[in-house]
């Protein structure tokens, strides 16, 4: 599968707070741009029209020497989504635990800015994510099934924050920060995992307004690549012609935005075999060691993912043509289609 590259004019970056919505719900133009950190409260709408179109979450993903961990809390309005996923990196085992709450009961995820804490709580499992902001630490803990995490994250230097506007009544806000070193442990039916040297963890919070059906690419991968740490974002489908993107690379805490479109090479059918992501700044193949395939079909819940773990190798190019070598950094690349 492939998608051609374009030219998207540079989005204005931010640098004070900024209110996401118009007192109406609809997205306020001052909002569109990019910016370090996250800047915007999303004061999204919560009049019976704007119900149900509402998505919210926090994700965290973890790479440690022998784990790849994800950590997903979300609101659809009609349902808290969550889930708690597993790669064991030597033997390729997977296990992923879910949990489904009506009317996204027991959730709550802020919308204002940090620090704050994000939190799902139900019969069996339990998430909580408190976040300090830029500076401070994340603590991550949740409990699913057999599977228990404890985890610190150091938040250092930039994210990409970036609004995408479909229209004026469809919008998201997404904040992606890879790169964030992390410790703690993982507990897997009762045997404990310490997190080794060279871990990281990755945010991806979501905040916005969406179309029922929606296709997306994401990449990311974190590591130290020729004595400096790097931080890949990528994206794709999702954001075209909007004249926003999610790219950026990350050089020792500094963000350089990319405000290109990517063309996305792999095989949907075969997501083992190598990814490429390419553009005018960006080359960058990941070379899967594990892959993840999810379905979900549940009434007006419809999702479809292809996601291979893996090493990326490549560059990027910094606007000062600098070349930023990618290669061993650690991460993944997905396809999900989406009706929700």
């Amino acid at each position: 599968m492939s998608a051609d590259a374009h030219r998207t004019v540079p989005l204005p970056e931010l640098h004070e707070p900024q209110t996401l919505c118009l007192p109406g719900g609809r997205l306020d133009p001052a909002a569109i741009g990019w910016s370090r950190r996250h800047l915007h409260r999303t004061n999204l709408p919560r009049t019976p029209l704007a119900w149900g179109r509402n998505k919210r979450w926090e994700y965290w993903g973890i790479t440690t020497p022998a784990h790849v961990i994800g950590l997903t809390i979300s609101s659809l309005d009609y349902a808290g989504v969550h889930q708690f996923f597993v790669l064991d990196r030597a033997t390729g085992a997977q296990i992923e635990r879910g949990a489904l709450a009506p009317f996204a009961r027991g959730v709550s995820l802020p919308d204002s800015l940090p620090p704050f804490t994000a939190r799902a709580r139900g019969r069996g499992y339990s998430l909580e994510f408190v976040d300090e902001g830029v500076g401070g630490t994340a603590r991550l803990r949740a409990t699913l099934g057999e599977l228990e995490i404890d985890a610190t994250v150091r938040l250092q230097g930039d994210a990409l924050a970036v609004v995408v506007p479909w229209s004026e009544t469809r919008y998201q806000y997404t904040v992606k920060a890879p790169a964030q070193p992390v410790t703690g442990t993982l507990t897997v039916a009762g045997v404990r995992h310490d997190f080794g040297d060279d871990s990281f963890a990755v945010l991806d919070r979501g905040r916005g307004r969406w179309p029922y059906s929606m296709q997306w690419n994401w990449g990311a991968g974190s590591g130290v690549a020729h004595g400096r740490t790097i931080g890949l974002q990528v994206g794709g489908r999702w954001t075209a012609g909007t004249g926003s993107t999610e790219n950026a690379v990350m050089v020792d805490g500094v963000a350089e935005y990319l405000p290109d479109e990517l063309a996305w090479e792999y095989d949907r059918e075969a997501p083992e075999q190598p990814w490429r992501v390419s553009g005018e700044r960006v080359d960058a193949t990941l070379t899967p060691f594990g892959v993840r395939r999810a379905r979900t079909n549940a009434l007006v819940i419809d999702s479809d993912t292809r996601q291979a773990f893996g090493v990326w190798h490549g560059f990027a190019l910094r606007e000062s043509g600098e070349k930023v070598v990618l290669d061993g950094i650690v991460g993944w690349a997905e396809d999900v289609q989406n009706r929700w």
